[in-house]
């Protein structure tokens, strides 16, 4: 197991403590006693992003290693909509330098899952086609706009995607590519590819989530966001 470095979350401080307290309370409770410590500009932006969010895109990110990159796909699904971001830790636990992701990772519910198999069946369980990246995909970006419900595979920087992976894969996507390099940085890769996949697509939460995340769009915003819940009666 590699040694915590100074300036990079575990997974554990990606979303952080107080904030998965908090989400343990009503959602609707919340906005209540929140809402009004929210200038109205920023609450619509809150509503606004959400609405953008998807349920039926997610990514899997198969071992990653550098902290950087991690942020980096962190940081690219916030951008693109993508809620959840699914990480295979069956190597080294995942990592993200928070320089790089410059605060996204409040925004995306990250998932680990202890094998592949874990990370396949709640895939299978969501309903979710699971698309590979390869140089020699038979998909091309734009094909991903069409397929309704799928999760982006993305290997470990040095060694792609495993067999077992694979496998679970029905189909794979590549970038097309005119130069003499085979292959971009991961988070590259998915920024093109996400950007492709969620073109003219509209969000999909349900509305559970789009409240569970306007709840804590509130709480971030909101200065002294404790102490206005423990006045209206929630255990902080």
């Amino acid at each position: 197991m590699r040694r915590k470095t100074p300036g990079v979350l575990n997974k554990d401080e990606l979303v952080s403590e107080r904030i998965l307290r908090f989400e343990q309370h009503d959602p609707a409770g919340v906005v209540r006693a929140l809402e009004p410590f929210v200038q109205q500009r920023r609450r619509e932006r809150i509503l606004e992003v959400i609405s953008g969010r998807f349920a039926s895109i997610t990514v899997l990110f198969e071992s990653p290693h550098d902290p950087h990159n991690g942020a980096a796909v962190v940081r690219t699904c916030e951008a693109f909509g993508i809620q959840t971001l699914h990480v295979i830790e069956s190597r080294e636990k995942f990592l993200a330098a928070a320089s790089v992701a410059r605060g996204a990772e409040k925004w995306v519910d990250i998932v680990p899952h202890p094998t592949v198999q874990d990370a396949a069946a709640a895939a299978k369980e969501a309903g979710l086609e699971l698309i590979a990246t390869h140089p020699d995909g038979e998909l091309l970006p734009s094909d991903l706009a069409n397929i309704p419900r799928f999760g982006l595979v993305l290997g470990n920087e040095r060694n792609g995607i495993s067999d077992d992976l694979t496998a679970a894969c029905t189909r794979a996507v590549r970038v097309p590519m005119r130069g003499f390099v085979e292959s971009l940085n991961v988070s590259v890769t998915a920024a093109i590819l996400l950007a492709a996949a969620t073109s003219g697509r509209k969000g999909d939460l349900d509305p559970a989530e789009r409240l569970r995340l306007y709840a804590r769009g509130l709480y971030l915003s909101a200065s002294h966001a404790d102490e206005h819940l423990a006045h209206a009666g929630f255990s902080v």
